[in-house]
């Protein structure tokens, strides 16, 4: 059951063949993570990509003021990494916490360039999910700097309920770039 979640995410095309499908999975490690443990902590070199099975993560920095954003929230099915820290071994910006108990699959960079080697397909699935996440990413961006904090309230409502429903709202104002306070007014007009 597991292998079909990361398998219906990563081939929605079904190019593998089967082989290659069980090879695919080979190469990820299950891994649990309790409520509020953190999965990569800043300063920390992220030595895995991490594909979410169960719960949900949030994926935020801390500042020098000791305040907290958060750059997005990681939910079933969805990709959670650090790819600066995971590509050129850097220390990472960001923490990876889990909001529940959760359940991640994880390939380090030595299994994945293995897996690159024996199922070559398995590149080009990879840069097809970092394109999507590059629009997402970009998406975001635009939403950010051309919505007003209303409109980004309501765009993260309307399409990711069911991780909104599992936040705090100071995570969520962290999200929104935006005061606990302000988030409080808003909600107050619905």
């Amino acid at each position: 059951m597991t292998n079909t979640f990361l398998l219906e995410n990563i081939d929605e095309k079904g190019l593998l063949s089967a082989a290659e499908q069980e090879e695919f999975c080979g190469y990820f490690h299950q891994k649990s993570i309790e409520k509020k443990a953190f999965l990569l902590e800043q300063g920390k070199v992220c030595k895995f990509e991490g594909f979410v099975l169960e719960g949900c993560f949030r994926v935020f920095t801390i500042n020098k003021k000791g305040n907290e954003n958060t750059l997005y929230f990681a939910a079933k099915n969805w990709w959670l990494m650090d790819i600066d820290s995971f590509m050129n071994h850097n220390p990472s910006d960001l923490n990876m916490q889990a909001l529940e108990d959760s359940k991640v699959l994880l390939i380090s960079q030595t299994d994945k360039s293995k897996l690159y080697r024996s199922v070559p397909l398995a590149e080009k699935l990879f840069r097809i999910m970092f394109q999507k996440s590059i629009v997402a990413w970009q998406r975001r961006l635009v939403r950010n700097h051309s919505l007003t904090a209303k409109e980004r309230y309501v765009h993260f409502m309307d399409h990711y309920p069911e991780i909104a429903a599992k936040l705090t709202d100071r995570q969520t104002s962290s999200y929104l770039g935006i005061t606990h306070e302000f988030l409080s007014k808003i909600k107050k007009q619905f």
